[in-house]
């Protein structure tokens, strides 16, 4: 409620009961004797004649019931949502009710113009409100008006679909990523696309977490001799992640589909640099890659 007092005045059959509304406390002084007093352990009310006057509460909105007669006036709509989320491939039903200008409210039903002012979603006739593909956690604004009365309420629009946005849809690289590093509709952040030069495309760079226009990032593998095991071999690789799965893959071709996944081998791990051992590296010639995935 607002600070200020809002005054109702209700006919009682042996009185007239004047009610004052303050910020917690909302009572009726009572003129005639038959008063009494009514809590539920929130607001405290005092009403005439064994409760003609009443106070009903529900969740923040309040209104005043059983009064013979009540003064208010519309103020706005007052719009809802629950949770105020809404997928890109998803809905959420929203709804409305009337705010009157005590900060009470009243069921509206129908007879509503919905309407989104901004953002990724579109609303039909009924206040259902359909997500648009997005690229990342975005807002939008839905409005409904009717009788010059008009109320707007914010949703965010979840990114729950990380590969589905605009020309970067489905081409196997985070929607996000493509545009922290390269904006919006932007030919150089396709997969297959090598724009700094390393030659490692963006599609292994998103896989690798390095970034895709910086030379001087980039996936290191290399293969190291073991000291004093002439038969065996540290493959050496970096930056690793937790969130990333890596399998050292071996042939003695370059060729598919020659590769085959290393075994037996050993592991250990320093900061970002992990080493896989090969202890059966005797031979004319060994291949080693490194395969990432998530």
């Amino acid at each position: 409620m607002r600070s200020r007092s809002i005054i109702r005045h209700a006919i009682a059959a042996c009185g007239i009961l004047i009610c004052g509304a303050a910020n917690a406390d909302l009572a009726t002084a009572v003129i005639d004797a038959g008063g009494r007093r009514t809590s539920n352990g929130v607001v405290t009310h005092d009403c005439s004649l064994g409760g003609i006057g009443g106070i009903s509460t529900q969740s923040v909105a309040t209104v005043k019931h059983s009064y013979i007669g009540q003064l208010y006036d519309f103020a706005g709509l007052q719009l809802a949502a629950s949770p105020q989320t809404v997928d890109e491939d998803g809905t959420r039903q929203l709804s409305a009710a009337l705010a009157m200008d005590d900060e009470t409210t009243l069921p509206a039903v129908g007879g509503f113009a919905w309407s989104v002012t901004d953002g990724p979603m579109t609303i039909d006739v009924n206040g259902l409100a359909s997500g648009q593909p997005v690229f990342q956690d975005t807002l939008a604004t839905a409005q409904a008006s009717a009788g010059g009365l008009v109320g707007t309420l914010d949703l965010t629009v979840l990114n729950n679909l990380p590969d589905n946005f605009g020309t970067y849809a489905a081409d196997g690289i985070d929607d996000d990523w493509q545009f922290q590093f390269f904006g919006l509709d932007n030919p150089l952040a396709a997969p297959t696309q090598d724009p700094d030069f390393d030659g490692q495309n963006n599609l292994f760079e998103f896989l690798a977490k390095v970034t895709p226009n910086d030379p001087a990032s980039f996936f290191a593998v290399e293969a190291k001799a073991v000291s004093g095991q002439p038969g065996q071999k540290d493959i050496v690789f970096e930056p690793r992640f937790p969130d990333r799965n890596y399998i050292v893959q071996t042939s003695t071709l370059l060729t598919e589909p020659s590769w085959s996944t290393l075994t037996p081998s050993s592991v250990s791990d320093n900061g970002t640099e992990r080493t896989v051992t090969d202890p059966n590296a005797a031979g004319p010639r060994k291949f080693y890659r490194v395969q990432i995935s998530r």
